[in-house]
């Protein structure tokens, strides 16, 4: 948890601890969660705080077809804003108009946020669900998904060139 006030502006980082990457791992369906850090600088805006930063992550994922763990490597933005629940409109309000940055503000009351759980979710957010290892392609064909030749059809060279761009 994070003081609200007063904001330094200084940044900090925030690295998961062995127990945390292991609560991490088991609550998104990961392997392991091997490395997981923000380096993030907080600015109090007029009504909220911006949490700007990089979240780097070193993962084991499970393959989506042959459910084998393969290492993955995270580098994602970090761009949060906190806001007061009070500062938000009441639900009583008619109609509200949303600004682009509004849809992915987090509600905070009292003098305290959690910037760890903000972070948790980002890395949840960048795990790709359908990501492929690389035994995949043998995983098809030993299901019989993919026979033999079959990747060389009409099709392959835009697949190909699909999967190099």
């Amino acid at each position: 948890m994070i003081k609200a006030r007063p904001l330094s502006g200084e940044p900090m980082a925030i690295e998961a601890t062995a127990a945390e990457r292991l609560a991490l791992a088991k609550r998104f369906g990961l392997g392991a969660v091997d490395h997981l850090r923000a380096d993030v600088r907080l600015e109090q805006k007029p009504r909220a705080i911006r949490a700007t930063g990089r979240l780097t992550a070193a993962i084991q994922q499970p393959c989506a077809i042959s459910g084998e763990d393969f290492p993955v490597t995270i580098d994602e933005p970090v761009d949060l804003r906190f806001v007061e629940s009070d500062a938000r409109p009441s639900p009583d309000d008619a109609e509200i108009e949303l600004e682009a940055d509004d849809c992915d503000e987090i509600e905070f009351s009292g003098d305290m946020f959690d910037l760890g759980e903000a972070i948790a979710q980002t890395l949840g957010l960048a795990i790709d669900p359908y990501a492929e290892g690389p035994n995949a392609d043998a995983a098809r064909r030993a299901a019989g998904i993919v026979k033999e030749g079959e990747q060389d059809g009409p099709l392959a060279a835009l697949l190909a060139g699909l999967k190099r761009g």
